[in-house]
């Protein structure tokens, strides 16, 4: 039996970073995955689907080429080189993790694992063991009894970014990150897109002003959006799909060629041996302390299978928490108020921090800052005036409580809102840090500048 002092269960960013982290710091690591390394991040998530966006976001520009003074007489699309651009993108990326392993002496075992009591691994037939076990194995797109997938006319995220042909009309069932941004996608491709969604606001997690400046956007650039709506039926029976749609007025019938179920996703904690070791599990997540400790000594768990926010920056970090803990460095809880939230649609949308309405229910005696796009040097030139920059603070002690943001590149601009709130930064000395001009960035500053009376360029 092959013995490590760290086995890694999943190789997604979670997975793969805390095998370096533990390599880094002289543990003798192993890594256990059972498709491509990376996880659904690198080959089915984060970064083909952002290969995706680009090429819609490159297509606009060709669209739009006239509002920048060119001429483009003729330009078109080719779907399946844009999906192919996209898995090569991924494939670039998963080879990256390879080579990362080796240069970090990681062993890579391929199979499926499960974990065992006594500290052991079995991945298909074969046992290892470790001193420390960390479970890493992510999540999947998630079902609802209502939509069933069956990969062709009922899909989720990994059937919609390598589709062989490019649908006429898609229902997109769910207005978080994932469905948004194929919204957009496919929209920009000349899809026909309605999205369907239960809540009363487009990306209900974020600030009403910001999902109501998006559904704006949306609607502006033709994407049918239904708030406060579910589908309760659908029917494959035909050519298409048919999706009976609840709504505040009564029942509707759409029709179209593909649904899109973006409506959240699932642990994938089935058949990993939780059972037999006596791991915990509370409503799909297994429970962990603040550093990641199962109930049973010796096994870990990070990333989408526990109760933080499932995403990759978020694994990442709890697994390089998670190993330096073992290592006995003294390390501070990750501070879940404090993650940023990044949706790359277009406009992009970012976030970090409590939101107005969040900020006035726990009590806070807040001032509000605000600055349009349409007021940006920088926004005016690029052609991207959508959006803003809001910004909360506690009128008390000047505390920056949160940070929302709706326009072109403000998901590269949200980790100045991070970083500031870390270091306890306050609302003045945001106003006295010189930011550059013309820039984006910019209107963090004039937006601060508007919460304290003192906004220049509005």
């Amino acid at each position: 039996m092959s013995k490590y002092d760290i086995i890694v269960l999943g190789s997604g960013p979670g997975g793969y970073v805390t095998a370096i982290r533990a390599s880094q710091l002289g543990f003798k690591t192993a890594i256990i995955e059972k498709e491509s390394l990376g996880g659904v991040c690198l080959n089915w998530g984060c970064i083909p689907t952002k290969a995706l966006l680009k090429s819609a976001q490159v297509f606009e520009y060709l669209k739009h080429a006239e509002d920048y003074g060119l001429s483009v007489e003729h330009y078109g699309k080719d779907f399946d080189a844009v999906v192919k651009r996209s898995r090569g993108v991924a494939e670039g990326m998963s080879k990256g993790v390879q080579f990362l392993m080796k240069k970090n002496k990681i062993d890579v075992i391929n199979g499926f694992g499960k974990v065992k009591p006594g500290k052991k691994v079995d991945v298909d037939g074969k046992e290892y063991s470790a001193d420390h076990i960390i479970i890493a194995t992510g999540a999947r797109s998630r079902e609802l009894p209502s939509l069933k997938q069956d990969g062709k006319k009922v899909i989720g995220y990994r059937e919609a970014m390598s589709l062989k042909e490019q649908p006429k009309k898609m229902i997109v069932v769910g207005s978080g990150a994932i469905g948004v941004e194929f919204a957009y996608f496919y929209n920009s491709m000349g899809t026909e897109v309605t999205i369907v969604e239960f809540m009363p606001n487009v990306v209900p997690v974020e600030d009403e002003d910001v999902s109501k400046q998006l559904e704006k956007s949306f609607k502006k650039s033709g994407i049918n959006i239904m708030t406060s709506s579910e589908v309760t039926k659908v029917d494959t029976s035909g050519n298409g799909v048919k999706a009976t749609v609840k709504t505040s007025k009564g029942e509707e019938t759409l029709e179209a060629d593909i649904i899109l179920s973006a409506v959240g996703i699932k642990s994938n904690i089935e058949n990993i041996g939780l059972e037999d070791v006596g791991i915990a599990v509370d409503r799909d997540k297994i429970l962990v302390n603040k550093f990641y400790q199962t109930n049973i000594p010796g096994y870990y768990a990070i990333g989408d299978v526990t109760p933080g926010q499932a995403l990759a920056h978020v694994a990442s970090a709890e697994g390089i928490l998670c190993v330096e803990k073992i290592a006995g460095q003294h390390v501070e809880a990750l501070d879940y108020g404090n993650i940023p939230g990044c949706t790359y649609c277009t406009p992009e949308v970012a976030s970090v921090g409590l939101t107005e309405k969040q900020a006035k229910e726990k009590g806070y005696d807040i001032k509000v800052g605000k600055f349009p796009f349409s007021a940006s040097g920088k926004a005016s030139a690029s052609g991207a005036k959508d959006g803003f920059v809001k910004v909360i603070f506690d009128a008390k002690y000047g505390e920056w409580l949160g940070c929302h943001m709706i326009g072109a590149g403000v998901t590269d601009m949200i980790a100045e809102a991070v970083l500031g709130r870390k270091l306890e930064t306050t609302g003045h000395e945001v106003l006295k840090a010189v930011h550059p001009h013309p820039t984006m960035s910019e209107a963090v500053m004039e937006a601060v500048a508007d919460a304290y009376g003192e906004v220049i360029h509005l």
